[in-house]
């Protein structure tokens, strides 16, 4: 978790080993802006394997912005959602005839930040 201001909260995750940049910005498009109860249901009801590492990913900035910052989890919003690619894992599959054939699995970085309506409102009323 990276505490960029009072009022935010970014948490990212690295080598997600499940999914390539493409399954996860389809499911990370969806959420983009979103309060988090309404992210929770729709990541819930989301069909795609994708969807269960961002999940966790919500989950855990929103414990972290409610533990490390005292913020309340129901006024929280997804300010920004990105999805970077990674290094690539190469295996070698065994096949006929003293053969092999590469496996590449993509992975991804996930960056995720949570922001807080009320503060965010009070701020923009100072200005």
């Amino acid at each position: 978790m990276i505490k960029n201001s009072s009022s935010e909260v970014k948490i990212l995750a690295q080598h997600i080993c499940s999914m390539s940049v493409f399954k996860a910005r389809r499911v990370i498009d969806q959420i983009r802006g979103r309060s988090y109860e309404e992210t929770l249901m729709i990541l819930e009801l989301m069909p795609y394997r994708a969807s269960y590492p961002i999940l966790k990913l919500v989950y855990s900035a929103a414990a972290n912005a409610s533990h490390n910052m005292g913020l309340n989890e129901a006024d929280s919003f997804i300010s920004e959602a990105k999805v970077n690619r990674s290094t690539i894992v190469k295996k070698l599959r065994p096949r006929a005839r003293g053969r092999s054939y590469p496996i590449k699995r993509p992975t991804c970085h996930i960056t995720i930040v949570l922001k807080d309506k009320s503060k965010l409102f009070l701020d923009e009323s100072k200005i």
